[in-house]
């Protein structure tokens, strides 16, 4: 572009010379009115001349203006090259102090304990929950899927007895009770006959009771063993979780934390106890209000000629149907929130139980350590142009 702009200049020097040394014939002037106007030729030359150098002017400053936008490009590509090699140095460095401490954090750490088994699931095997339901769902199933066939005997043997005991005292208990309830359902007036039913009916529902807590325990325990035994990929927070699931307090044993299974057998015993407990009260005192309900209803049908003289209920009429009925209520619902508490206490549990599997191999020791060592690193300063070394020191606590 400067070169251009030198030609044009010269060209235009050169025509001005050569115009002003060749001769000219001036124009013809013509004369109006007594006026002569002046030749315009001259000054149509010098607005060319002029228009051509401002052109020249032009270009020359549109070349020094792309030349000086050329050289700060340049200038901001070298600023961009160092910026990204000191960064990729810092970076460089940053990894081989990160990779140094993990190998020293390697070296002070003992290997963790790897609790899979040996034998790795196969992709026909199934999990220990897998397991687990289906020995509820098949009892024995279990023992067939572990491969421990001698126990399938003992298994059918304990559930069997239990259940077929249980059947037969069941049995026996059904006659009594209908006939307690027919001997009650009218008048709670206690008799030597009533006295002494009832001491049989009680006998009865408690070897009912026993039988089938046996049957119950023994077919827990089946499926508890098929859980401890599961041989393949089961971890023993799994496997606490598991137990504690399929019998509270199984959990905390596997754990070791025999301490806790006072509270955990204990709470649950002490709940369903209650539960039994306001369900009994629950049950008396809804016959009662129906005994003393119908009372009332009696005295107030006119339809009824012989009107009762007290009511049958145990209470002899003490209490009228609006108290009885409040009773009722009351029992009803601390039987409802026993319930809930003793859910609320078996969720605890199995809670417990897997976090104490969790914490079996958290350093709790007393190894409480200070270290402090120097550090060097280099740092990018923007107003020196380049990295500059920096001092330090790392601290390292251990607790």
């Amino acid at each position: 572009m400067r070169l251009l702009a030198v030609i044009i200049c010269l060209l235009l020097c050169g025509i001005t010379e050569a115009g002003a040394q060749l001769p000219r014939r001036g124009p013809r002037t013509t004369v109006q009115g007594g006026i002569m106007p002046k030749p315009d030729t001259l000054a149509k030359l010098t607005a060319m001349d002029s228009l051509l150098m401002q052109r020249a002017d032009s270009l020359l400053q549109d070349t020094v203006l792309r030349d000086s936008l050329l050289r700060s490009g340049i200038d901001s590509l070298l600023l961009k090259d160092s910026l990204i090699s000191t960064l990729r140095m810092q970076t460089r460095m940053d990894s081989l102090a990160i990779a140094s401490a993990d190998s020293l954090l390697h070296q002070s750490q003992p290997d963790p304990v790897d609790y899979r088994s040996e034998l790795r699931p196969r992709k026909d095997t199934l999990s220990l929950s897998g397991v687990s339901w289906l020995s509820a769902i098949a009892p024995g199933f279990g023992q067939i899927y572990n491969k421990q066939y001698w126990k399938l005997p003992i298994l059918y043997g304990t559930v069997g007895a239990g259940l077929t005991l249980f059947i037969h005292e069941n049995n026996q208990y059904k006659p009594l009770k209908r006939q307690y309830d027919a001997m009650t359902l009218n008048s709670t007036t206690r008799t030597p006959e009533l006295d002494a039913l009832q001491t049989k009916m009680i006998r009865s529902n408690t070897r009912r009771q026993i039988y089938l807590g046996l049957t119950i325990a023994s077919y827990i325990y089946f499926i508890g063993d098929a859980a401890i035994n599961y041989q393949y990929d089961a971890t023993p927070i799994k496997r606490a979780t598991t137990l504690a699931t399929i019998c509270p307090g199984a959990g905390q044993i596997y754990n070791k934390s025999y301490w806790k299974l006072p509270f955990v057998v204990g709470g649950l015993a002490s709940t369903i106890y209650v539960i039994d407990w306001n369900n009994r009260g629950y049950k008396r005192f809804k016959k009662a209000y129906e005994l003393r309900a119908a009372y009332d209803n009696a005295l107030n049908d006119p339809n009824i000629v012989d009107k009762p003289t007290s009511s049958s209920d145990e209470f002899r009429g003490a209490y009228s149907a609006e108290f009885l009925k409040n009773l009722k209520d009351n029992y009803r619902r601390n039987r409802d929130l026993s319930i809930i508490i003793t859910a609320g206490l078996y969720i605890l549990q199995i809670i417990d139980a897997h976090v104490d599997a969790h914490m079996k191999d958290y350093d709790i020791s007393d190894d409480l350590s200070l270290s402090i060592e120097p550090a060097f690193n280099y740092t990018y300063v923007p107003a020196e142009g380049g990295n500059r070394p920096t001092f330090g020191f790392n601290i390292s606590m251990k607790f």
